[in-house]
């Protein structure tokens, strides 16, 4: 990614490889839809969603895969057998980049942790 201030979604994606960008904007789309309610902003340099005050979900773009924040024990036991398939960190879930975008497990996972931050 370019050394370039990023300020807007709009511009960490604009700072992609083009077939990274492809994939990002496919994973954006998708979580604006699951959390229509959600702000979306720069945290830590990446693409993050806000709600109720405080970021529930980011994503990350790298060279091999992209990445959701955070996962682990935050999404429970309900998505174990469907994450089986990808890497995960203590943090992270990593989505190689030349796999199809798995838009329903996004979509449920960022339904999920909008529940967990309304409570």
């Amino acid at each position: 990614m370019a050394k370039t201030a990023i300020k807007s979604v709009d511009d960490y994606l604009a700072a992609q490889p083009e077939p990274v960008r492809v994939v990002l904007d496919r994973v954006r789309k998708t979580i604006r839809k699951a959390m229509p309610g959600a702000e979306e902003v720069i945290s830590y340099k990446m693409p993050a969603y806000k709600m109720h005050g405080r970021i529930v979900l980011y994503f990350a773009g790298w060279k091999q895969h992209y990445s959701l924040y955070p996962a682990g024990a935050q999404l429970g036991p309900e998505f174990q057998e469907e994450l089986a398939a990808y890497k995960l960190s203590k943090g992270a879930i990593r989505f190689p980049l030349d796999q199809p975008v798995p838009v329903k497990l996004i979509a449920r996972i960022a339904k999920f942790r909008a529940k967990q931050a309304a409570r």
